[in-house]
């Protein structure tokens, strides 16, 4: 990886002031006590097109101290943006300086030097609570000392409920459900997408890919069925028996073309389902299926257990990140920190979750409890946070990402091989697996 321009926002006080000054990677971050203002330069930032009010108001708030600055937004979804990166690089002109990543694209992105060191410490004197980055998302962004990427937000599964369904049905979600003992179409999920499917393996613990400190990569999924747990056995026999009563009935959610769909459907009011796996980002959308969310409630994901264990998805969220190409202009580098700071700035995190459904990492419950938001949002980032916490951490290692389509292609593989029993179809995973593991040499 090249070396990182760390550019700190005083330096840009100085700078204004007629000094000059220059520094490095490895070099002690400056302090950003100054204000910076007067920024005189011009960047772009991506954002969807939902997002565009949100980034308007906060690109507004930086030009009231910077006001010869320009700051232009690129109109694309976040994976679509990636994907440009993926299919040309950073310097293309559709790329953004100053845009959002999940966190598992963190890998691939520093192996292709696109992201250049956010100035971490201006950041944290304008916004609190990211004190200890090392404690967050933050850890996810910190390469070879320096942070590729500032925390944007956290990323988690929550148990969405049509709350006239559930009454209909006899589903009363204010305590734990059983997995194995609600009805076929009780609870609706793509067990065959590894986002939805991770929250059962992880809720026995079930090492889905895990890399060493000497980068030997293991795997749970490659045990024999009779040497797994009772517990881990018990997912399998629980995603087996969801899979075959689906079958059986020859539902659209086993089609991968077709699941989601047919989960919008059932989860109509008035449908055959009460309850399904989302995240937060999907609240206002599911507000037509569920009389204009009258009906749509959410609780969080340990409120549906498998064999007793609760479901636990994922400690993932998203960053803030700064294009490397800008790294050789102090301005630019020193514009693109203030904009991050101010699209993070919690004063506005009712705003953003209204335009975004992005929930702050350094915004806690209580604090969201005082926004304007209505009570159906405060809700889902309660029930979203308190399924984080409770959640594991996302692996973010490059080898991670093959491991969706191994999932997705032995759960699918089912439908044609029609398994007679829960080790039979484990044993289509583990084939599945066994072949993974050896085409990247392990």
């Amino acid at each position: 990886m090249k070396k990182k321009l760390i550019v700190g926002m005083s330096m840009v006080l100085a700078l204004t002031l007629g000094l000059t000054s220059c520094g490095g990677k490895g070099e002690k971050k400056p302090s950003s006590s100054g204000e910076a203002k007067g920024i005189n330069a011009e960047i772009s930032v991506q954002a969807e097109k939902e997002w565009m009010d949100y980034y308007n108001g906060a690109i507004e708030r930086v030009k009231k101290d910077n006001p010869d600055a320009t700051i232009n937004i690129i109109e694309k979804g976040a994976f679509d943006h990636i994907d440009v990166i993926d299919q040309t690089d950073g310097t293309n002109k559709d790329v953004a300086d100053v845009f959002a990543i999940p966190i598992d694209r963190i890998s691939g992105l520093v192996k292709n030097d696109v992201l250049g060191a956010v100035d971490t410490e201006y950041i944290k004197s304008k916004v609190s609570g990211y004190e200890d980055l090392d404690n967050g998302i933050g850890k996810n962004f910190k390469v070879d000392g320096d942070y590729l990427g500032f925390p944007y937000n956290i990323e988690t599964l929550v148990v969405y409920a049509n709350k006239a369904n559930a009454e209909a049905k006899g589903v009363d979600y204010s305590k734990a459900l059983e997995f194995n003992d609600l009805k076929q179409n009780d609870f609706v999920t793509k067990i065959h997408d590894l986002w939805f499917g991770v929250a059962f393996l992880n809720s026995a613990d079930i090492n889905l890919l895990t890399k060493e400190d000497d980068g030997k990569l293991t795997t749970d999924l490659t045990t024999p069925y009779n040497e797994l747990s009772e517990d881990k056995q018990a997912v399998f026999e629980a995603l087996y028996n969801y899979w075959k009563g689906n079958s059986e009935e020859n539902s659209p959610i086993l089609d991968k073309s077709s699941a989601d769909s047919f989960i919008d459907e059932s989860f109509k009011s008035g449908g055959e389902s009460s309850l399904r796996l989302d995240g937060p980002w999907a609240m206002n959308s599911l507000g037509e299926f569920t009389n204009e969310g009258k009906d749509l409630d959410v609780v969080s994901t340990e409120m549906i257990t498998v064999n007793g264990k609760p479901l636990k998805h994922w400690k993932s969220g998203w960053g803030l990140v700064i294009n490397s190409r800008i790294e050789v202009d102090e301005d630019k580098m020193a514009l693109a920190n203030a904009l991050i700071a101010e699209l993070i700035n919690p004063e506005y995190a009712e705003d953003l979750f209204k335009a975004t459904g992005k929930i702050l990492e350094n915004v806690s419950v209580e604090d969201y409890e005082k926004t304007g938001l209505s009570d159906a949002d405060k809700n889902v980032i309660k029930a979203t946070i308190d399924s984080y916490e409770k959640s594991v951490a996302r692996p973010t290692f490059s080898e991670i990402d093959n491991v969706w389509t191994t999932w997705e292609n032995a759960i699918l593989s089912w439908n044609s091989v029609k398994p007679a029993d829960a080790e039979a179809a484990y044993n289509e995973v583990k084939a599945s697996f066994e072949a993974f593991m050896t085409n990247i040499g392990q």
